[in-house]
This record gives C-alpha cells, sequence and structure tokens, in this order.
C-alpha cells in the first residue's frame, strides 16, 4: 500500500510539473496587438495651385469619446476649378507637448490609408504619397473643385485597411476594411 501511495505522489507531481511547463514559444500565446492611434485634432491645410488663399479646415475633439462634441471648421470656401495641394496634420494633444501622428502613420505605412469623399461634385482627389508597396497613404493629396457647388469633405483615416482590395487603391473606402481612427466632415463652398 506505501508503494502505491508513492507511485501516485510521483504520478501526480509529474503531471503537475508538466503542467506548468512555461514555454515562451507557445504559438497560442496572444500576438501582441498595435493599438490605434490617440489622434485629438486633424488639420487639412488646402493651398491653391497659382493664386488664391489658403483654406484650413480642422477638427478637434480633446476630451475623445467624452461628453463635448468636436470643434469643427465652420464652413471652407474653396475657388472652383482649382488645384489644391492638400497636406494632413493630426496630433494628439491629450499629450504635453502635443504629439505629432503623422510620424506614426509614416512609419507605419503600409498599415493606414487615407479615404477622401466629396458630396455634390465638390472636388475630386488624387493621392499625392505611397508606401513602400506603391500603394496610398493619403497624408498628402490634391483636390480639384469644379464648377461652383456646396456640399461636405469627409476624411477617414483607416488602420490596417486592405490595401490590396479591389478599388482601395483608387480611394474606394467600400471594400477598405480596418477600423477607423478617425473621420471628419467638413461643409465646404465652392465658388
Amino acid at each position: 500500500m506505501k508503494t502505491f501511495k508513492t507511485i501516485t505522489l510521483l504520478f501526480i507531481s509529474a503531471l503537475i510539473f508538466t503542467a506548468c511547463n512555461n514555454d515562451d514559444d507557445d504559438a497560442s500565446l496572444p500576438v501582441p496587438v498595435n493599438e490605434e492611434e490617440v489622434i485629438t485634432t486633424l488639420t487639412a491645410t488646402l493651398t491653391p495651385v497659382g493664386s488664391g488663399a489658403t483654406v484650413t479646415l480642422q477638427t478637434r475633439d480633446l476630451d475623445g469619446n467624452g461628453p463635448d462634441a468636436p470643434v469643427v471648421t465652420p464652413l471652407g470656401v474653396l475657388q472652383a476649378n482649382t488645384i489644391y495641394n492638400v497636406s494632413l496634420v493630426l496630433l494628439n494633444e491629450t499629450e504635453s507637448p502635443a504629439e505629432l501622428i503623422n510620424e506614426e502613420i509614416e512609419e507605419e505605412d503600409d498599415e493606414h490609408q487615407f479615404f477622401y469623399q466629396a458630396t455634390n461634385n465638390v472636388g475630386m482627389f488624387d493621392y499625392s504619397d505611397f508606401d513602400g508597396n506603391g500603394d496610398p497613404i493619403g497624408l498628402a493629396f490634391t483636390l480639384t473643385t469644379t464648377d461652383a457647388a456646396t456640399g461636405t469633405i469627409t476624411i477617414t483615416l483607416r488602420h490596417e485597411p486592405v490595401k490590396d482590395a479591389a478599388g482601395v487603391s483608387d480611394g474606394d473606402i467600400t471594400n477598405a476594411g480596418g477600423e477607423t481612427d478617425i473621420q471628419a466632415t467638413f461643409n465646404v463652398t465652392v465658388e
């Protein structure tokens, strides 16, 4: 009986020892997640090619998902039939000094893409910057306005979009997938 107890104790000890094995190469361990960026402010600076006034569109939401609504530029007035070179600046103003998010987007350019949508035919967009695979990023783009119109421009940043999906390289957000890091809609008038 004593031998049986000893064998049983050794068997249980062996089970516990193997169950507690800490194998750092275990494929079942979760992969670290690349967290999405905190973006409080998006500023789009539209500089006309040739002459005309520079237009700045901005959304700023310092409390994130808090109770306060974002402060958005009330109206952007653009010239008709004009090409604008547009650059975006994204900030996390919950940090002091404010963190420039552009740098992270550029470092992870294959994991980010901006998408642009306009209503009422206010303009057309063309990407000016691309990642190492030749897919668009969108921190810089051109906006070509049409004849006089009033509508909106929506700027959306997607994190980990499926860049090789049909139409995504052309700026079609429909098949992009991924998560939205920030989306802002601006009222514009083309005159």
